[in-house]
């Protein structure tokens, strides 16, 4: 289910004409919330901030609000080049903003390895939007913020479906 808060945020953001990336931000803001100190996720990798992961992620350091929103750009940025990359065919601000998640989330190399890039590549725009709510699983097992996650993506990738 998609929190009215996050819904009532994401449905301003199009009624504005915001660009895909701006709406993708929020439901990532909305989804990640800010650590700033470095955790193991459920898959035991070193993260800190809004999601970050990588050899630059220092355990036992503590992250300002600057190192975080600069790192959540990057990774935002980084998102957003591997849709545009890996996308073939015309797609929706909405379309867009989903997969900038998606990707942010479960990454560039899942994302072009998924039924969903191909179903979308293929055309297929329904297919690829019903293809979300397969990634769910973290640490061998559902994950309730995924599942809501995968809704929200879900539902942005419905809305201007062509």
């Amino acid at each position: 289910m998609i929190p009215a808060s996050l819904k009532a945020t994401l449905l301003r953001l199009i009624a504005t004409g915001a660009p895909a990336v701006l709406i993708a931000a929020a439901l990532i803001g909305h989804s990640e919330g800010t650590r700033y100190t470095p955790y193991r996720d459920v898959g035991g990798v070193l993260t800190v901030c809004e999601g970050h992961t990588g050899p630059d992620v220092i355990e036992g350091k503590t992250y300002t609000p600057g190192e975080c929103a600069t790192l959540r750009n990057r990774d935002i940025a980084a998102a957003e080049a591997a849709v545009d990359r890996l996308v073939k065919v015309p797609i929706s601000t909405t379309e867009r903003a989903a997969l900038i998640d998606f990707a942010y989330n479960a990454g560039a190399g899942n994302l072009a390895r998924s039924t969903l890039l191909r179903k979308l590549n293929a055309g297929d725009h329904a297919g690829a939007c019903a293809e979300y709510r397969r990634w769910v699983n973290a640490g061998g097992q559902v994950r309730a913020g995924l599942v809501n996650r995968r809704e929200a993506e879900t539902w942005l990738c419905s809305i201007n479906t062509p």
